[in-house]
């Protein structure tokens, strides 16, 4: 891919907002703030929008959370990327990221209290759902073997894949979900928008020092000496989120910590003759500890659902592996307990990134200690799909706060477009305490 760069930064330029990232979310926020009339610059250390977490992201759209305003986000960002070509409002012959409506299958077990929570906010917020029995799930899955492995193993578990008590009677299947095709291109088409808003991007660029001057943010310095000047800055860096917070001047004042963790999916080939009858329905079975996607050439993506057994894998996101382990031959072969026939390489194809992990991995959507400097970190694994939202909520908490408001003390509300709800932001406030409701893990 050809690298994009923007030769025209002059020294000591002077915008409105700067955007530290251009992932999803980054280019995201710099779409909704460009078109509010802030003139926005992107600077990202990669060549291209999208290139890093966001372009190994399973993209995949849910709409059900641990949490009531979780789940409301998801649910808006569904609409959102169901009517992709008006969100982002670009010329009709550009080539745009497409949602693939699949629908969703979540496994009822013990481990996830028979998703009472989940059906719970479903229900407040109208997200349609049908609960499928066993019949239902297996004419959807044929061939699944529907028997309770539970607790989730690692290979190296003398018990691993020894069938427990019980089977899984039940499921929930949502309507409403699927996958982008290209995460990329969906960061790409975000840019292109904010570019034709006024905004502008820096690639292959690395900001060393954020500023603060008279007890506010006052720009980025790069490691080629340049200094962009502005006192609104914003930390969209996903797995780099944390090394840019060390880099302020002042404590930005986290109680919730975010850490970069690396993450693999396995791809494998379903057995030919099960022949679905839904074709890249995407699964979450938590009693094997997976969920599992479609993707290109009839090929399964299977990843981890973040079970206590597999232990998080700090990295450092500037040197780090992104060869699969023995982790992503483990996925493969917790859900051949369900699909007995698929063949598991012993060298498996795949990807490794890391998430942007915060300590109840649910996200960071707050301004911080230093007035100016904003946070939209923790974001890895699971905000993908809250993109386009989490892009207006972002622009709508910064005009806030630069405003005058405290949102410390009184939180934004954020009312949803689509979705008849509310979103208290402090839902997602860096003062948090860590939500007990939350999952821990990949689902939010």
């Amino acid at each position: 891919m050809t690298p994009e760069t923007d030769s025209h930064l002059r020294h000591d330029a002077r915008y409105d907002a700067i955007i530290i990232g251009a992932g999803v979310i980054g280019c995201a926020i710099a779409y909704n703030l460009a078109k509010r009339g802030y003139r926005t610059l992107n600077i990202d250390q990669l060549p291209a929008p999208g290139y890093g977490s966001t372009s190994s992201s399973a993209a995949v759209v849910r709409t059900y959370y641990s949490t009531l305003d979780g789940s409301a986000l998801a649910y808006e960002g569904f609409f959102e990327w169901k009517n992709w070509p008006d969100y982002v409002a670009l010329p009709e012959d550009t080539d745009l990221a497409k949602l693939i409506e699949t629908g969703t299958l979540v496994m009822r077990t013990e481990g996830n209290d028979h998703l009472s929570r989940i059906l719970e906010s479903a229900d407040a917020l109208k997200i349609a759902y049908e609960i499928w029995d066993a019949g239902q799930i297996q004419a959807a899955l044929p061939g699944y073997d529907l028997t309770c492995f539970a607790p989730v193993k690692t290979m190296d578990d003398d018990r691993f894949g020894e069938p427990a008590k019980g089977e899984i009677t039940s499921a929930a299947y949502f309507p409403s979900g699927g996958y982008v095709d290209d995460p990329q291109l969906a960061a790409r088409n975000l840019k292109t928008a904010a570019e034709r808003a006024g905004g502008q991007f820096l690639f292959n660029s690395k900001v060393t020092r954020i500023c603060v001057e008279n007890g506010r943010a006052a720009g980025a310095e790069l490691a080629d000496g340049r200094r962009v000047s502005r006192p609104i800055i914003v930390n969209v860096a996903g797995p780099h989120s944390a090394k840019v917070n060390a880099l302020l001047d002042d404590d930005p004042g986290l109680n919730i910590q975010t850490r970069p963790l690396k993450q693999e999916v396995v791809q494998v080939q379903p057995p030919s003759n099960l022949g679905y009858t839904r074709q890249g329905l995407i699964v979450a079975d938590d009693d094997v500890g997976v969920y599992v996607k479609p993707s290109g050439g009839g090929h399964l993506m299977i990843g981890s659902m973040n079970p206590p057994c597999d232990d998080p894998v700090l990295c450092d996101p500037d040197d780090f592996s992104r060869d699969l382990t023995d982790r992503a031959l483990t996925y493969a072969y917790r859900y051949s307990q369900r699909l007995p026939a698929l063949g598991v390489s012993q060298h498996p194809a795949g990807l490794a990134d890391l998430y942007d992990a915060s300590d109840d991995w649910l996200p960071i959507y707050d301004k911080s200690d230093v007035p100016g400097y904003y946070m939209a970190i923790g974001t890895n694994g699971n905000q993908f799909k809250n993109a386009p939202v989490a892009g207006r909520m972002m622009a709508d908490l910064i005009a806030y706060c630069e405003n005058g408001a405290d949102h410390d003390l009184e939180p934004l509300q954020f009312p949803l477009k689509q979705v008849r709800h509310t979103i208290n932001t402090a839902t997602f406030s860096r003062k948090r305490q860590p939500n007990n409701r939350s999952s821990f893990s990949v689902i939010g």
